[in-house]
């Protein structure tokens, strides 16, 4: 590949050994960080894109003789979701236990109540994970975000597809696929999925019954791997994406669908990249919310003052979520790099610690530059890998981008609001405590802000009441939650402090009956 040369053998087996080693002394950090041990004994499989993701899906569905558990943010009513739910229907009346997960904001108006009922009707198990509630007014804001298929406990699937014909493009219309990365696992690991599954489906009804949990498979391979769980407020993808951060010793390349980091892990890239670390960040370029544009750019100036490399995808949508480093260490899972992920929802990955697997990882990144835009303070001052020949010509087969100039409008997902609120957060605050300097590319951003602001103090002054209804309504639903709340937590504990002076009374007979 012209221009971004792949690590030659010698730098990429010093850096395996050193990784080696440095496994042996941080595997308990790591895994305390992660909340998740290193499970030995693994086989996994890349999987690119839908045109290798959901065949795989579908033979091991069609291949089920004891149970499917099946979990994801959205499943469509189009070609792909009815497919999906063929099968799924066909192994539950052939006495399969089907069990589906699915999240209910994220399917919402996605597929139509019927599309469940008929899921039901033919014996799948459903479950909706956190609809409205009158006593959680804010719950939706958690998410499950996960996205997995395990199957009789033997095979495993930990990905960043869910389930719509967007993933597999339309041809007829010129619209490419969406690129998402994904993983199949066989070995001991496939308990740690299922038991994610497990804990969800106990979190929203009856737990599953004893018979029904899979027990430890053999091991199938040689790769070690960790399966990450999060569940709101855990973070400990984050703990362990900044440990990555930190203990990178030569590459460090991330790619995510909706970027909006968090100040502490700006500043690990940052430090990581002004240490000698070629560090890349390869990003969409597409977005179904214009106005979301430059709040998406606002957060690449950081990176790129500090030598991160950034790259736009120039496909319809990169929607992939995983990281690779130093040939050794991979992740891919559901997790983007942003607080909704990292501390909001409940998410999936799968953390990887093997060498040929990493190589994989690499060589399919490289691949991805080659359709790639790198994103550039200047043509001057563009920023290159530690070691990289000065050239003339591009760093790539991509195209180089100018950080502010115009880009075409594509279509992403509508999640991509909540990554631009955190960035206007960080540029409003830097505006108002001044504790950073602020970039030209966030000039936009913070005038399009106070515009804004300005904009809706003027409204609160000329129609205070059209204004005043809507949050007096909102106050009103979560002062109604917390009573509700409330009274339910005050009702349990005098049933329980009432049970435990019954249990005293009991205690106290019984001994009198003894000394008697």
């Amino acid at each position: 590949m012209t221009g971004t040369p792949s690590p030659d053998r010698d730098e990429r087996a010093d850096a395996t050994a050193s990784a080696a080693l440095l496994n042996d002394v941080i595997d308990d950090p790591f895994s305390r960080a992660a909340g998740a041990p290193l499970i030995r004994g693994n086989s996994v499989r890349l999987l690119k894109d839908a045109a290798e993701n959901y065949p795989a899906w579908f033979a091991a569905i069609r291949a089920a003789q004891h149970h499917i558990h099946f979990e994801s943010y959205f499943v469509c009513d189009d070609e792909v979701g009815r497919e999906l739910a063929e099968a799924l229907s066909d192994k539950a009346r052939a006495g399969v236990r089907v069990r589906l997960i699915y999240d209910w904001l994220g399917n919402f108006r996605k597929a139509s109540s019927r599309f469940w009922q008929d899921l039901r009707a033919s014996g799948v198990e459903v479950r909706c994970y956190n609809p409205p509630k009158l006593e959680s007014p804010f719950g939706w804001l958690s998410r499950d975000h996960r996205k997995m298929l395990s199957v009789d406990g033997k095979v495993g699937y930990i990905t960043g597809l869910c389930v719509g014909r967007m993933w597999l493009g339309d041809p007829s219309r010129q619209i490419e696929p969406w690129r998402d990365t994904g993983v199949e696992v066989r070995g001991r690991a496939v308990t740690e999925i299922e038991r994610s599954f497990i804990r969800m489906w106990a979190l929203l009804g009856e737990p599953l019954p004893p018979e029904d949990v899979p027990g430890v498979p053999a091991p199938a391979g040689d790769v070690s791997m960790r399966i990450v769980a999060t569940e709101p407020a855990t973070a400990g993808m984050l703990r362990v994406d900044q440990l990555v951060a930190a203990l990178a010793g030569a590459r460090l390349w991330l790619t995510d669908a909706y970027y909006a980091g968090l100040t502490p892990y700006v500043q690990a890239l940052r430090a990581a990249a002004k240490d000698g670390i070629d560090v890349r960040l390869l990003v969409p370029n597409s977005t179904d919310i214009p106005m979301l544009r430059p709040i998406s750019r606002s957060g690449y100036r950081p990176l790129l003052e500090a030598g991160v490399r950034v790259y736009e995808w120039n496909g319809t949508m990169l929607h992939a979520k995983s990281a690779v480093a130093d040939g050794s260490w991979a992740r891919v899972g559901s997790t983007n790099l942003n607080i909704a992920s990292w501390l909001g929802n409940c998410e999936l990955d799968a953390v990887i610690e093997n060498a040929a697997f990493a190589e994989q990882m690499e060589q399919m990144y490289l691949e991805d530059l080659e359709n790639s835009t790198e994103i550039v303070l200047s043509r001057r001052h563009r920023m290159r890998a530690v070691g990289e020949e000065r050239r003339r010509h591009r760093p790539h087969g991509g195209r180089r981008l100018r950080l502010g100039r115009e880009r075409r409008v594509g279509r992403g997902s509508a999640g991509r609001a909540a990554a631009g609120a955190v960035r206007i957060g960080h540029a409003v605050g830097a505006a108002f405590t001044n504790r950073r300097v602020l970039g030209p590319i966030e000039a936009r951003l913070t005038t399009i802000t106070g515009i804004a602001l300005c904009g809706l103090a003027i409204a609160f002054a000329l129609f205070p009441r059209v204004l005043a209804y809507p949050l007096s309504i909102v106050a009103a639903w979560a002062g109604i939650a917390l009573l509700y709340r409330g009274v339910r937590l005050w009702r349990e504990s005098r049933r329980a402090a009432s049970a435990e002076r019954a249990g005293r009374k009991a205690a106290a007979g019984a001994d009198a009956k003894r000394e008697a």
